[in-house]
């Protein structure tokens, strides 16, 4: 008799131990607003999880997702939406060095290449921004680049559009972010019964 409890008592340590190793390898709850899908869940192999901050605030809404158009110069959305007012701090995910800060077609627009990404490096840019940072400028990550500016945003509420890319292929900048980062709520256990 006892012999079988210590068996059943074994067989629930097992379980709780699968159940929480299978809920610390699932994959984080939806970061997203209703209709803001995101296209691309894995991350590309290319992009390495470098990212140490979101672009703002501590975990934003997306309010639109990432979907790579099927031809170049077709319908999708090359980065993606993150909710920000205006006047709101924007931060480089990872260490780099400036590329550009400046105004393109009326949007204020910073773009980074992050080091140690490659040839080309992987670039990412923010938009609508103000800059406080020059071009040819290193930044580290958590560093304030600009301030998200009041106009000149295609969402219909304040956001900032964060993309990225290596020379001219878009990838889903979300795959710079650890699992940690992009986790909305801590770890559960779920009951042995």
């Amino acid at each position: 008799m006892r012999a079988n409890r210590c068996v059943r008592v074994c067989a629930r340590l097992i379980l709780l131990v699968i159940v929480t190793v299978a809920a610390l390898l699932a994959p984080p709850p939806p970061l997203f607003a209703a209709g803001a899908p995101l296209a691309d869940a894995d991350p590309p192999a290319t992009v390495p999880a470098i990212g140490r901050t979101w672009p703002v605030g501590s975990r934003p809404r997306v309010l639109r997702g990432w979907k790579p158009p099927a031809t170049v110069y077709g319908p999708g959305h090359r980065g993606v939406d993150l909710a920000a007012p205006a006047g709101t701090p924007v931060r480089a995910v990872a260490r780099g060095r400036v590329a550009f800060a400046g105004r393109v077609a009326g949007r204020g627009v910073v773009s980074v290449d992050l080091a140690g990404t490659g040839d080309p490096p992987l670039r990412t840019t923010y938009e609508p921004v103000t800059a406080s940072v020059e071009e040819g400028e290193e930044v580290e990550p958590g560093e304030v680049i600009g301030t998200v500016d009041a106009s000149g945003s295609h969402c219909t509420a304040a956001c900032v559009h964060w993309g990225l890319r290596r020379g001219e292929n878009y990838a889903n900048p979300l795959s710079l972010l650890p699992p940690w980062l992009l986790n909305r709520g801590p770890s559960r256990l779920l009951p042995l019964a």
